[in-house]
């Protein structure tokens, strides 16, 4: 294989694995944008790829899977919302909970639903689009054709949560709720309005993200979901500044570093005899601890991240 087409494989790999990434780091940053910690994004977007999967397998349409993976993670978002917001919670707390929360009863549901603790029966898969001018394009149709439309709504929402947040005032009133919400108070805007629908937001994007696992670069559903993914969404978001086009080139780094991990084991199988399997499944992990290690030191969140807003208080 050329260099070129080595090239090529690599960047088609990058576009397979960045829309996960993308749509729960985005999701990460609309909630924390509003002062609202989200932690929980792995447990969203676990649910998002079971829920996806069963409306799929229930009605017969992809499509009709999505709309359920995106409520699933609205929902489970608004109860992390919930305690967080109305009664004051611990974040990192409720965020910790609601990833072990779903990691028990989507198990449970699993079984339930299919008999099985491991693999769920295959679906039909969301169709990938296809534009018969750009595939003919040498290197480029390679890399952009048979992607589904959720890898370009993926590749989209960075731009368009940029523009809302920046462009418009109800992003300069989600940006005052996470640096300053008693001033947001002061306008009559109600704080916990806005933080609870920046916090179902970001559900729905992790939820997203959930289900392109499962309707998009699978068809079926796996129990290990989204083993870690939400994490290094996560670490995309700190990477990226608490911003939306920083997070979107912190995922697509650690996309290209996942693709990389998987196009050294099919290309060198031989290095599987000199280093471990395990540490190229690391590999995307270790990187993401040693950019944080030297990076989140200078990384400063919005002020009220995390901070509960008392509308009594001082």
């Amino acid at each position: 294989m050329s260099a070129l087409a080595s090239l090529g494989s690599l960047l088609r790999s990058v576009m397979d694995f960045a829309p996960p990434l993308l749509l729960a780091a985005q999701g990460g940053v609309l909630s924390e944008r509003s002062g609202v910690v989200n932690i929980g994004l792995e447990g969203l977007m676990r649910f998002g790829a079971f829920f996806a999967l069963l409306g799929a397998w229930a009605t017969g349409s992809a499509w009709a899977g999505i709309g359920c993976g995106a409520a699933a993670g609205a929902a489970g978002a608004l109860l992390h919302g919930w305690l967080s917001i109305r009664w004051r919670a611990d974040q990192v707390v409720s965020g910790v909970a609601l990833n072990l929360l779903s990691v028990g009863l989507v198990t449970f549901l699993l079984e339930a639903a299919f008999h099985t603790v491991g693999t769920s029966p295959a679906v039909t898969p969301l169709p990938p689009l296809r534009v018969d001018s750009i595939d003919a394009v040498p290197l480029l149709g390679p890399i952009v054709s048979g992607h589904t439309a959720l890898t370009w709504a993926a590749l989209a929402t960075p731009f368009a949560l940029h523009f809302v947040l920046y462009r418009t005032t109800t992003g300069l009133r989600i940006r005052a709720a996470g640096e300053n919400p008693r001033a947001v108070a002061t306008l009559g805007v109600s704080v916990a309005a806005l933080r609870y629908g920046c916090v179902a937001g970001s559900g729905v994007l992790a939820g997203l993200g959930g289900a392109t696992l499962s309707l998009a670069v699978l068809d079926h559903f796996d129990n290990q979901m989204p083993a870690g993914q939400g994490f290094l969404a996560l670490a995309a978001m700190v990477f990226g500044k608490w911003q939306p086009l920083g997070a979107l080139g912190a995922a697509l780094f650690f996309a290209g570093a996942v693709a990389l991990e998987e196009s050294l084991q099919s290309s060198f199988p031989q290095l599987l005899d000199a280093v471990p399997k395990g540490f190229f499944l690391a590999l995307p992990y270790m990187l993401a601890l040693l950019l944080l290690a030297g990076f989140v030191g200078r990384a400063a969140p919005p002020a009220a991240d995390g901070v509960p807003y008392d509308p009594e208080g001082r």
